[in-house]
């Protein structure tokens, strides 16, 4: 822990050099999942010539490096860096929602830095709740949720969820999920075709939308510069529900992620495996919805 607080320390043009260093390293040394990246690549862009594949993969590498020195450096960065560093276009879309009492789901994705993001709302007045899966490895678990409730966010793991709910029902705030994660029980995905491929999400956030009668935004965001980020909110659903199809809070997420991710393919996180899973056994969840 004490070797991460120094490298929080150092500025950011040093941790930008150390990340040019660093995604070097892990194109042409490590190759860390390069296979894995170039066919999730191919097979997302089918239309995509060979060149233009590697192209999104040297970028999406800059990324990751980045992604990985901003983490290290968010617990030293105050106030007046985020209000400065991360802007949100249409903020009054969700702010006014929480001025008048109202809770709202934040889903987001695995794009840019999605790690400074819920710093950046906490001091725009909006209280956070940030919904993750914890980690296996119990130092970087302690780390990470160290880094994650800088200047107050509040991390919360998956399976808390329910009792945070209740614990925290009285305050208006974003919960915020990172809903392109793969489920760890595939038989209880909402399976949909994404990217080309039949790809499970988590159903959670449309339970939670129906069963609290929560309005559903997609943050949609964008790395504009190295450290500058741009956060747009848009409307995926909202009550009442009893007229929407089961499913169309995953299908709405769906179509705006992918919408996200071909406008700036290098920023989202191809080396995740997020098509392990094949639909095969695994019947579709219009149920698991209800």
């Amino acid at each position: 822990m004490i070797f991460f607080r120094l490298l929080s320390r150092l500025p950011l043009p040093v941790l930008y050099g150390i990340s040019d260093v660093l995604s070097f390293l892990l194109l042409h040394v490590i190759r860390y999942r390069r296979a894995v990246i170039l066919e999730n690549l191919r097979l997302s862009f089918p239309e995509k010539s060979p060149d233009d594949i590697k192209h999104i993969a040297r970028g999406f590498y800059r990324n990751l490096s980045d992604l990985i020195v901003e983490t290290i450096k968010q617990p030293s960065l105050k106030p007046e860096f985020f209000q400065q560093h991360v802007r949100f276009p249409n903020i009054d879309l969700i702010q006014s929602r929480i001025l008048a009492g109202q809770t709202i789901i934040g889903m987001s994705s695995h794009q840019a830095n999605w790690e400074w993001i819920p710093a950046a709302l906490v001091l725009n007045t909006m209280p956070v709740d940030s919904i993750y899966k914890p980690l296996s490895n119990p130092f970087f678990e302690k780390l990470m949720i160290h880094i994650r409730s800088h200047l107050g966010p509040v991390p919360t793991p998956m399976n808390l969820l329910p009792r945070q709910m209740v614990i925290r029902k009285n305050i208006p705030r974003i919960i915020g999920l990172i809903s392109d994660q793969v489920p760890d029980v595939p038989e209880q995905a909402y399976w949909t075709d994404f990217l080309h491929r039949d790809s499970p999400f988590y159903p959670g956030s449309e339970r939670l939308a129906r069963s609290r009668k929560l309005a559903v935004f997609f943050f949609d965001i964008v790395r504009v510069r190295r450290s500058y980020y741009e956060v747009t909110f848009r409307l995926i659903a909202e009550p009442p529900y009893e007229d929407l199809p089961l499913g169309a809070v995953m299908e709405g997420y769906r179509d705006v992620l992918e919408t996200s991710i071909r406008r700036n393919p290098s920023d989202w996180l191809w080396s995740h495996k997020r098509w392990k899973h094949w639909r095969g056994k695994y019947a579709s969840v219009g149920a698991k919805l209800e």
